[in-house]
């Protein structure tokens, strides 16, 4: 029997006066060690007239309690937010630095839900580590039933999920590198829902009557990426070389599905200000070859100016659809039009997405970014902000704009800004944008409601699948962690949107839209901005949702002073770049 059906027996059989008292008091359900799976609450059967007393008192006593409310606050520095504070059980009001037009985009992404206080302070250490990155207690719609690494995660219905339980019972996320396998499987009826379908069966789901062709509306980048603090890659002339030389065109036409753009920017056009400036370079092998022979470095007897490497995981994105083809493709381009010898290296998956965004990797690497939010922030401020190691030492010319344009609301007065930004990217070269992958799902055929969305993964707890009351859902890969406020990799990201929940969510047309928080109002310069929570909703403990969850939430992944700062890298990325980290220590 659960907690609350049982304070409520108790109270109406034994001490109905003072539940009387108690209904103004706040306070939060006692919540279930943090080790346990979690469960969901059941309805007291029938015959059942009373609950044991001392679970009554024990929780009777914790809403006498009151609630006490938390705060975190920080001197501004190269922090966004300076107060995150619980104004009551269920109000929280975040005061920043500066002005920020995007915070209710932002606060709606992955890395920003909300977890139980409790289960925070209990596994943010080193010593729970593996729950805090493994079993996570959120207020989504699935609960965690079990991680079969190397095999599948398997999810429950959370029946208390504020929005309405989930259509199936169970939900399975099984992954497969290889698209072939994945639309095997979709056609044997082992899965339900495939993500990244290989363009070259692009036509085999349109004509086969048992499944649903799905497009990916996600805006996306993919870029070579390279880093200054190696030779000879801290040259710009080098760098622009590298800009020219590469057919970026024949790159799109041989290995991307239709739809797909050659990108002249690293931001795609359908964001406001993301295609402001000059355009990239054309494709110019004989000027190429000048800036490197004015860099000092011609050719050998070989023909050969200099080796290097070119790193890149085996994943598929919607960005890279076929990354070991590509690889291949600019590594014979390098050779063939500017004399550069490239060794292709396969990396794992997260080692590569830990050593590339730290900028350690000598040499090339393919990277790319599918947008977490519908704003020129979300592409151009992560990746070129004064905070960012992984194109080596950041350029100045570049974040400096960014900062100012980050604070406007208005998108015409921002352009000049981001204007200035692109010409300066263009200029510095810290990378090359080549793609803006066109990309698609797919899904058997009796699958209800099934709809790619536009920012993260479908919202799967609205599907109905043919024939069972389990949804099995296949990725490209295995998630690194399951406490994606200090991930960035997307199939961790998917993953933990099942289990979380944030004050905002995005719908399936990528708009933020209140979740857990009924409405967020900002001050007229959006510097101040207040959030009024929903009343009565559960996390999978049992717990009640309060301010104090918030606070907490927002204390772990954005106070670097703050002792529950514990996450997978520790780097906490999207945090540090969306609204900086509080309380830096001084380098």
């Amino acid at each position: 029997m659960s907690r609350r059906i049982a304070l409520l027996w108790a109270v109406l059989a034994v001490v109905a006066a003072l539940a009387l008292a108690l209904a103004g008091c706040g306070g939060k359900a006692e919540q279930a060690p943090a080790t346990e799976a979690p469960k969901a609450e059941t309805q007291a059967p029938a015959q059942e007239t009373a609950a044991p007393q001392a679970e009554a008192t024990e929780a009777a006593t914790e809403e006498a309690q009151g609630f006490e409310p938390l705060s975190v606050t920080a001197e501004c520095k190269d922090n966004k937010i300076k107060a995150i504070e619980a104004l009551d059980e269920y109000t929280v009001r975040f005061t920043m630095c500066e002005p920020d037009p995007a915070f209710m985009a932002k606060i709606a992404f992955t890395p920003f839900f909300i977890y139980p206080q409790e289960w925070i302070e209990a596994n943010a250490n080193e010593e729970n580590k593996e729950t805090l990155l493994s079993h996570p207690i959120g207020a989504g719609p699935y609960m965690i039933e079990s991680w079969n690494r190397g095999d599948s995660i398997i999810f429950k219905r959370f029946d208390d999920y504020w929005a309405g339980p989930a259509k199936t019972e169970t939900l399975v996320f099984r992954w497969a590198t290889e698209g072939a396998q994945r639309l095997l499987e979709l056609q044997a009826g082992t899965v339900d829902y495939i993500t990244k379908l290989s363009p070259d069966d692009y036509e085999t789901v349109k004509n086969d009557p048992n499944l649903q062709f799905l497009p990916v509306p996600n805006p996306n980048i993919f870029y070579i990426g390279i880093t200054n603090t190696f030779e000879p890659w801290n040259d710009v002339r080098v760098r622009k070389a590298l800009a020219m030389g590469i057919d970026r065109e024949r790159i799109v036409k041989n290995f991307y599905p239709e739809g797909s753009e050659v990108a002249d920017f690293f931001t795609p056009c359908s964001i406001p200000n993301g295609c402001v400036g000059e355009p990239w370079y054309d494709f110019d092998p004989d000027a190429a070859n000048a800036l490197l022979d004015e860099a000092g470095l011609p050719r050998g007897e070989d023909g050969i100016r200099f080796r290097t490497k070119i790193y890149y995981r085996d994943v598929f994105r919607v960005y890279l659809p076929e990354p070991g083809l590509v690889a291949v493709e600019i590594q014979t381009q390098l050779r063939d039009n500017l004399g550069i010898e490239a060794e292709v290296v396969v990396m794992e998956s997260g080692e590569f997405i830990a050593q590339s965004t730290a900028g350690k990797l000598d040499g090339l690497y393919l990277l790319g970014w599918g947008a977490d939010y519908l704003h020129v922030t979300n592409f151009l401020d992560f990746h070129f902000s004064r905070n960012n190691p992984q194109f080596g030492e950041p350029y100045p010319e570049i974040y400096e704009p960014l900062e100012q344009a980050s604070t406007i609301a208005d998108p015409e007065k921002a352009r000049p800004y981001y204007e200035q930004a692109n010409n300066a990217i263009r200029e510095l070269v810290p990378m090359i944008p080549v793609a803006h992958g066109a990309a698609a799902d797919a899904a058997r055929a009796d699958v209800q409601n099934a709809k790619a969305a536009v920012l993260g993964p479908p919202d799967l707890q609205t599907f109905v699948p043919g024939d069972r009351d389990t949804l099995v859902y296949m990725k490209a890969a295995e998630p690194i962690s399951l406490y994606c406020a200090d991930e960035t990799d997307g199939e961790s990201l998917d993953a933990c949107k099942m289990v979380g929940e944030g004050l905002y969510r995005y719908n399936a047309d990528g708009e933020a839209v209140p979740a857990l928080a009924e409405k967020c109002e900002a001050n007229e310069d959006s510097t101040v901005f207040t959030c009024y929570l929903r009343q009565g909703l559960k996390f999978h403990d049992g717990s009640t949702v309060d301010a104090n969850d918030v606070v907490r939430t927002w204390d772990a992944l954005l106070n670097a002073a703050s002792p529950y700062h514990v996450g997978n890298t520790g780097a906490f990325e999207y945090a540090d770049y969306l609204f900086g980290l509080m309380n830096k220590p001084e380098e």
